[in-house]
């Protein structure tokens, strides 16, 4: 028998920020409860925010997903999600030893980016399924549009993927996303002189809208209104009881009544033992030069040294265990070991012993 719920489930929120840039995504996204960036762009440099280093590969970036389930934060924060699709993209072309998504052929390589794409979905899903909220921000594009049914054509607001990958990476991300908000800034009017002839528009207030409208793409589950200030204020009534918030207990102190004097003569207490010495720190990974960053930032993000990487590649019999790193191919190291880190770091744990 399927149990059978009713009412309203309350937990952790999907939400994608997007609007032109300046506009205060980041600064939006970054008054979320207890925020943690992954930023791929450094758009954060001047913000006081919690941040994980750049990612400069898409194994890198999935590796920090994970790690942010683990680290006790309310909201993940990747901004922003174009420019984590160009990491996308050079690990599918990098996997398939291909320069260009446009080398693939008959829009193969579209669905192997479209895959790859959905997979890292799932991973946040896992974030939002452990409690913590996660927003995406992104550029928006003014694009041409024309409904089927109607006549002409029409300028909207989309999301600002690639050229030509927007098409299957932009509904992907919609959909999976229980809020889409619209940031633009507000026009109110048009000045015109006494010949009727416009000068210049008025206003520039910064709004966000929450709802499906012909000129953009907008969604919410929480009957927001359709047009709401760009502020935190906005919308923090949906978020004040964080999703992973433990709450707090008041702990009760409890007195007790001394034992009665024991007749008994009481032994003296044992010396006491010496104190266990601390364990030695774990020592950083050893990464010479001319290894490519993307690598080494793997690499030392997983502590892992160069002559583990080596031993492993030598292992499967790819290259000698004395070819240094520097003198892999490039295809190779991009292909191989960043294109399946996780295989690569897993073998490292089991064959070189380097602690998860």
């Amino acid at each position: 028998m399927f149990e059978i719920t009713k009412g309203r489930i309350d937990g952790a929120q999907k939400v994608v920020i997007y609007g032109p840039e300046g506009v205060g995504k980041s600064t939006l996204a970054a008054a979320f409860p207890d925020p943690l960036f992954i930023d791929t762009e450094g758009g954060t440099n001047k913000m006081n925010v919690s941040r994980f280093p750049k990612p400069t590969s898409w194994e890198m970036l999935k590796s920090e997903v994970r790690e942010a389930k683990l680290m006790g934060c309310k909201t993940l924060i990747i901004d922003t999600i174009d420019w984590a699709e160009q990491l996308c993209i050079t690990a599918v072309c990098d996997a398939h030893q291909k320069k260009g998504i446009e080398d693939f052929g008959y829009g193969k390589g579209y669905v192997f980016e479209r895959e790859e794409f959905g997979k890292f979905l799932d991973l946040l899903q896992e974030v939002v399924d452990s409690g913590v909220n996660v927003v995406l921000t992104a550029h928006a594009k003014i694009t041409k549009f024309e409904q089927p049914d109607e006549l002409g054509a029409y300028d909207r607001w989309e999301l600002k993927l690639g050229q030509k990958t927007g098409s299957q990476i932009s509904p992907l991300v919609k959909e999976w996303a229980d809020m889409v908000l619209f940031c633009n800034y507000k026009t109110y009017a048009v000045a015109v002189d006494d010949k009727g002839k416009k000068l210049r528009a008025q206003g520039g207030e910064r709004v966000m809208y929450t709802s499906h409208h012909p000129c953009w793409d907008a969604k919410n589950r929480d009957g927001l209104p359709p047009e709401l200030p760009l502020a935190w204020e906005s919308l923090s009534g949906l978020f004040e009881c964080a999703p992973n918030a433990v709450p707090e207990r008041a702990v009760s102190q409890i007195v007790t009544t001394p034992p009665p004097q024991q007749s008994t003569p009481v032994p003296e207490p044992a010396p006491a033992a010496a104190p266990a010495a601390a364990p030695e720190p774990i020592g950083q990974a050893i990464i010479p030069d001319g290894i490519p960053k993307a690598l080494a930032d793997l690499m030392r993000a997983n502590n892992v040294d160069e002559k583990d990487i080596r031993f492993v590649v030598a292992q499967r019999g790819y290259f000698p265990e004395d070819t240094p790193i520097a003198n892999y191919p490039p295809d190779f190291v991009n292909g191989v070991l960043i294109g399946a880190w996780e295989q690569v770091y897993k073998m490292v744990t089991e064959l070189c012993g380097v602690p998860f």
